[in-house]
């Protein structure tokens, strides 16, 4: 299993970033995945989960309704699509894919996921 991000980088607050999580080694479209951040010296946040059978979400309040997450089932790809950045949502950003169909209320469970990335940065500054 190999998840790759990419997307991260510098961008002011109130601007944009799209995020993609390249995924392999295990059926994307059936499966669990999600994005978590982590920020130095915090601990571990969820961000979104989105389930693979059907494509339900479930969104972290802080982020519902300025982010957007995908997936492109041709590209076996994962996307974040980042409005509205904020600096306290500067952190390593990771994603992770599991198996089997959890209910809503576990995909943004850390337990959920068995494989994870190695993260992209987003740094929001001016």
């Amino acid at each position: 299993v190999q998840l790759v991000e990419s997307g991260g980088g510098l961008v002011q607050p109130g601007g944009s970033l799209r995020l993609s999580c390249a995924a392999s080694g295990f059926p994307f479209s059936a499966s669990p995945m999600a994005w978590f951040r982590q920020a130095p010296g915090k601990e571990r946040e969820s961000v979104v989960g989105i389930r693979g059978t059907d494509g339900a979400t479930n969104y972290a309040n802080s982020v519902r309704g300025r982010f957007t997450v995908s997936r492109d089932k041709a590209k076996n790809t994962m996307y974040l699509q980042m409005n509205y950045l904020k600096p306290e949502e500067t952190a390593g950003y990771y994603c992770a894919a599991g198996s089997g169909n959890p209910i809503s209320g576990r995909l943004r469970s850390p337990s959920t996921y068995e494989y994870w990335g190695q993260g992209t940065q987003v740094i929001v500054s001016s």
